[in-house]
């Protein structure tokens, strides 16, 4: 008789019918999500732990001990990321598709006023959609290939992008499974909260109400100080200025909930032009652009609120107005 595989019981703990299938213990996820990154699974296994997942919808305890096991793993392990110093955590996995990522023209004024942004995400697993990655190298802002680049980046701008491709090479796989399984897996969920340079403020997007909640309770498990979760445009940390805005808050370990009020009145159903270059120009202030310029400044006040920078959208629009008028235009 052969011998059961060792990553054979955390499928059948997922996958043993209605009554007999129960989710991971925050332990259970940490050793199955070691056993992966380590290439211990079989490949049929593994589609059918992550489909299981999908199925069922992971829970806070599964994600944070995915999370954990990835933090562990030899691609950024605490010895490789010691001494890089960040502010903000910011993770962009969704991709656009109906309007450009102006949320990158926030960030890059955080780290014009000295706020040390640090963000990590994948790219073209989703057709149709536009990612971080290629729109700043389509700006000419160049993007991390190891860490010693990425603390130059941070030392000398205050900003700096790495590939999930570098950060984590097992994890930017499996999410380029979706093309073969036709669905996000779990995968998708816990790169939004790696956090992996434990920064104090964590800043992500969801698209789907229901992950609001999961993120938010995953952080607080992750012991994360201060994170927001914006149900965002396209699934990115970003706020739409035409419409109301949900937002979740995590203040050591206290979780709160926010709605910000739109601040264009009219809902933009232009078709757009998502060439990137029109975010030079709009930093240039060489073109307007109504929505872009308010999409910036929107999330750009979400995150000083975050960042302890003001208290409450009001002030935080104010401030964030201020730093957007004085930001160096000539940066780009």
């Amino acid at each position: 008789m052969a011998t059961e595989h060792a990553f054979a019981p955390y499928v059948r703990a997922l996958g043993k019918g209605k009554r007999g299938s129960r989710s991971l213990t925050q332990a259970e996820a940490r050793d199955a999500m070691a056993m992966i990154l380590q290439q211990q699974v079989e490949p049929e296994q593994l589609g059918a732990f992550l489909m299981l997942l999908r199925l069922k919808e992971e829970t806070p305890q599964e994600l944070a001990g995915f999370v954990e096991a990835v933090r562990a793993h030899h691609h950024y392990s605490p010895a490789l990321v010691s001494g890089i110093q960040v502010d903000l955590d910011w993770s962009t996995y969704a991709g656009k598709k109906r309007h450009l990522p102006w949320f990158l023209l926030a960030a890059l004024t955080l780290a014009g006023q000295g706020i040390k942004v640090f963000m990590h995400g994948a790219k073209g697993h989703t057709k149709g959609r536009i990612y971080s990655e290629d729109v700043l190298t389509a700006i000419g802002v160049p993007i991390a290939q190891n860490w010693q680049q990425c603390q130059t980046q941070l030392q000398q701008h205050n900003f700096s992008f790495m590939s999930l491709q570098q950060l984590s090479p097992a994890l930017d796989h499996i999410i380029g499974l979706r093309a073969i399984f036709g669905l996000r897996s779990p995968v998708h969920t816990l790169t939004r909260l790696l956090n992996p340079l434990a920064a104090k403020h964590t800043i992500d997007g969801v698209f789907h109400p229901a992950y609001g909640p999961l993120h938010q309770h995953t952080a607080m498990l992750l012991q994360h100080p201060r994170s927001l979760t914006i149900r965002g445009d396209g699934g990115e940390a970003e706020i739409r200025p035409d419409a109301d805005c949900h937002l979740q808050w995590v203040d050591e370990q206290q979780a709160s909930d926010e709605e910000w009020q739109r601040t264009l009145a009219k809902r933009d159903t232009l078709e757009q032009n998502l060439d990137p270059l029109r975010l030079v120009r709009l930093w240039r202030a060489e073109h307007q652009d109504q929505y872009g310029e308010a999409a910036v400044i929107s999330t750009l006040a979400a995150c000083l609120v975050l960042l302890d920078q003001a208290k409450g959208q009001v002030e935080a629009q104010t401030l964030a107005q201020n730093w957007w008028q004085n930001r160096n235009k000539q940066l780009m």
